[in-house]
């Protein structure tokens, strides 16, 4: 699971007895370095929370000279029993493999196939290496393939911290201080588009799902941004699945943040000006009852339009956009000195290259 370089420092089997929570290795008894396990192998006898274990190190040269072998050891306690059943004399646990994270913490990504039990010892084994080495947050990723390693995770701490269609993310914070760890991802991104041709006509849908399902209200062209989609990537994307009209971006009008929303998530809404480049509809025949080009005005004059605020905004921006001087937001690509993927600045590019 774990491979290494050859040793630095060898130790040969050595008896350890210890309680589960303590700890395997004193790396504070070794002057002016902590211990960085390379690899380690423990066998557990039957009966007895007790290991034999065989450990490699890589340590500074100064350190290696200072290294009493009885200081990196724990006391041990021999009236100490596991908390669960004990694995078979002779039975090997090996750490599991991870990477550090940019945090104190680590990563661990399983892949392969292995049965619960063994994952439940070697896990117990990993965390008291990471506590040794002053490790705080821990990171298991879970593919829907190893299900079976779920309860074994939880049952050691770990609570859950995000799930996606393929895998599930649980965490556990280490050290007795306040919990640091990021939570999951609070908001929902969707877009809104506001489409106009040249004759004042809006593109407007009736939607066949959702809350606006048989109420005869035609709205605006509305989705959520797929996972890596810019905002204008997706409205256009939106604009197209619904109608079959191409469209150029053109500014992010405003946005609305709401709370509470999808599955107790905030969500944030961006109202997004586009320019039709195509004028023939057709509809998304599974979502949509109906897409049409419908007069401003007559729009406008629906009465849903007329009690809700955020129709009547969007109304109100798109107008002021198309017949006055209003400035949205234009996305400009920008580099990052920590990583070579790009990403999108929204702002008002006009009034930012005016000159003073």
């Amino acid at each position: 699971m774990l491979r290494c370089r050859p040793p630095v420092l060898g130790l040969g089997a050595v008896g350890l007895c210890f309680p589960t929570k303590r700890c395997l290795i004193q790396s504070s008894k070794i002057p002016n370095s902590p211990l960085k396990p390379l690899s380690s192998r423990i066998s557990f006898t039957s009966g007895r929370f007790c290991f034999v274990a065989s450990f490699r190190f890589d340590l500074p040269g100064r350190a290696r000279n200072q290294l009493n072998t009885r200081s990196l050891l724990s006391g041990a306690n021999p009236s100490s029993t596991a908390t669960s059943a004990p694995a078979q004399q002779g039975e090997e646990v090996e750490i599991l493999p991870a990477t550090n994270d940019n945090h104190g913490g680590v990563i661990v990504e399983m892949k392969d196939p292995m049965d619960s039990r063994t994952f439940a010892f070697s896990l117990r084994a990993s965390l008291e290496i990471w506590r040794q080495q002053g490790k705080k947050g821990v990171w298991v990723k879970l593919p829907i393939e190893l299900s079976n390693l779920v309860q074994p995770t939880v049952e050691e701490g770990f609570r859950y911290h995000h799930a996606e269609p393929s895998y599930v993310m649980l965490v556990y914070w280490i050290p007795d201080t306040e919990n640091t760890l990021p939570v999951n991802a609070t908001h929902r991104v969707g877009v809104g588009a506001f489409v106009m041709n040249d004759k004042r006509e809006v593109l407007a849908v009736q939607e066949k799902s959702g809350k606006f399902r048989g109420s005869g209200v035609w709205k605006f062209p509305t989705g959520v941004v797929e996972p890596g989609e810019d905002i204008s990537a997706g409205a256009v994307r939106e604009v197209k699945e619904e109608t079959g009209i191409n469209t150029e971006f053109i500014e992010v009008l405003a946005f609305r943040q709401s709370h509470k929303s999808f599955f107790n998530k905030s969500d944030l809404f961006f109202i997004c000006m586009l320019r039709p480049l195509s004028f023939d509809i057709r509809k998304q025949d599974s979502e949509i009852e109906a897409a049409e080009w419908i007069p401003i005005q007559q729009f406008a004059a629906q009465p849903f339009a007329q009690k809700h605020e955020l129709l009547k905004y969007i109304i109100n921006l798109g107008l002021a956009k198309a017949e006055k001087s209003y400035a949205g937001f234009s996305p400009i690509c920008i580099k990052s000195a920590f990583t070579s993927r790009r990403s999108c600045l929204y702002l008002n590019t006009r009034d930012l290259n005016q000159p003073s």
